[in-house]
């Protein structure tokens, strides 16, 4: 089974995030799939819970003084005007949208989220979301002419658009040798889908590909739909070239962003890209067989059906670090033709977030961020710890807690949060989409916030940060022009 190690997502939009000083609760229960190793994740995980814990307790000092307090040297420019590294640090380019695949079809552009699998033989692999929507078929891997789509293609295409426009998005796999530097084989591994953002690895080893996008059949301004779109989509890592392209259904159809799976019940956790957007979690019928249906919930907080985040003047008397009990409300007719999942929700009493986006998680212990959450409209960052009986009727007498972790202000060092890794020395690495400068902004367990890459030479985001098996090499997406980084150097000691 293959070893997951880490993941991000990231959006489609231009968005606010917040300066995050992440925790958890201080109790977790940890699974050894999350490692290639036992005593690598074992070591990993208690690193990560250490830091959690100081970190609810730190000062309150503003991030721009903390920031001084690098584990990095000052970043260098770059000659090849690509990304910004400190001092010993160097970076090889495995991919390039427009350059030729294995299959004969061209790397996609719009890099996304991404997650990092263990292969035979110390080898790597990478499944790519690529964050396309049906107007941009000249940037796919068809590109835009239609009629130079191979037949192979065409039979593993969830939506062909009548073969006129068929839809642009999707993921590439991409097979990676660290010890010769070479890129072995590179792929299209799902064809059809549109806007896949985020998603999340799952413990078995596949990779849960979102669409951000929410549409029904049909033809409108000259673009055809045969299916509709807004679901999650399972991509096994160790898949050989295209995937049998199925829709989750039963895990809702909505604008998904992200995923992550509880490892102790196989319950999987989902965030929503709208200001107005629900906590979901999906409870598989049979543990790690998605589409063997299950149940959609929506989280809500007990006691305070009106809990929102997104009424910036009449927020909640919420402080940094106060937990709240929570319950889950069953969802109906979560496939419908209507955008209005998210309403019937919250009119039962669900909780709102503004705009759910990144989702992250280690055993028992889930973070995710609200992009333009906060008085301040600059983000929030929420942990959810379950219940020890979660997703059973006896969770009701011992309820799972969510925590505000940290909320952001003009101060932050850190900018336009987008998606959060672990790095193996601890400290978490959070990726930026600000529409300038985007970087990468390392948080350590006391709260001090430090750069270690800077894309100063476009206006693209970063996206999909996620290290290698053994934890040496640091994979990242610049989204536009569209190339996934290999990121080596003499990393901090776990």
């Amino acid at each position: 089974m293959a070893a997951i190690i880490a993941q991000a997502g990231t959006e489609h939009r231009c968005k606010k995030d917040l300066a995050l000083t992440l925790a958890c609760h201080k109790k977790a229960v940890f699974s050894p799939t999350t490692s290639p190793s036992l005593e690598h994740g074992t070591l990993q995980r208690r690193r990560f819970l250490q830091s959690l814990a100081v970190a609810a307790v730190a000062p309150s000092v503003p991030a721009a003084i903390r920031a001084a307090e690098s584990r990095f040297a000052a970043l260098r420019p770059d000659p090849d005007r690509i990304i910004d590294l400190p001092a010993g640090f160097s970076y090889r380019i495995l991919s390039r949208a427009g350059e030729r695949m294995d299959d004969g079809l061209q790397v996609p552009n719009a890099h996304d989220g991404m997650a990092a699998f263990a292969a035979d033989n110390g080898r790597i692999i990478l499944v790519c979301n690529h964050e396309l929507a049906i107007d941009e078929l000249q940037l796919s891997a068809y590109g835009p002419d239609v009629g130079a789509i191979p037949d192979f293609v065409w039979s593993k295409m969830y939506d062909a658009g009548q073969r006129k426009t068929p839809s642009a998005g999707g993921t590439t796999t991409t097979i990676y040798d660290p010890a010769s530097g070479r890129v072995e084989r590179r792929f299209l591994s799902l064809a059809g889908t549109e806007i896949n953002c985020a998603g999340g690895p799952t413990p078995w080893g596949s990779w849960l590909s979102c669409e951000e996008s929410f549409s029904n059949p049909g033809s409108f301004l000259g673009r055809h739909r045969e299916q509709p779109h807004g679901y999650v989509f399972e991509v096994p890592a160790q898949a050989a070239g295209l995937v049998e392209p199925q829709p989750i259904k039963a895990m809702g159809k909505f604008m998904h962003e992200a995923a992550a799976v509880h490892a102790a019940s196989g319950i999987v956790y989902l965030t929503e890209d709208r200001h107005n957007s629900l906590f979901y979690r999906y409870i598989p019928n049979q543990r790690g067989q998605l589409l063997a249906g299950g149940r959609l919930q929506a989280l809500a907080i007990v006691g305070n059906p009106s809990f929102t985040t997104d009424n910036w003047s009449q927020l909640p008397d919420l402080r940094v670090g106060e937990s709240l009990p929570t319950r889950w409300l069953d969802l109906d007719q979560v496939d419908r033709d209507t955008d209005d999942l998210r309403e019937d929700g919250a009119d039962l009493g669900a909780a709102r977030f503004a705009r759910g986006e990144g989702l992250w998680a280690t055993g028992d212990c889930l973070a995710f961020t609200c992009t333009i959450g906060g008085r301040a409209r600059l983000g929030q960052v929420f942990s959810y710890m379950p219940s020890a009986h979660e997703g059973t009727p006896q969770e009701n007498d011992s309820p799972g807690q969510l925590t505000l972790i940290a909320e952001a202000n003009e101060n932050s060092l850190l900018q336009n949060a987008d998606n959060i890794t672990l790095a193996p020395w601890g400290d978490l690495l959070v990726c930026e989409d600000t529409g300038a400068h985007c970087g990468i902004v390392g948080i350590g367990p006391d709260g001090t916030q430090y750069t270690i890459a800077d894309n100063a030479y476009s206006n693209s985001e970063l996206a999909g940060a996620c290290f290698s098996p053994a934890g040496d090499i640091l994979f990242v997406n610049i989204q536009y022009p569209g190339m996934t980084l290999a990121i080596t150097g003499p990393w901090p000691s776990a």
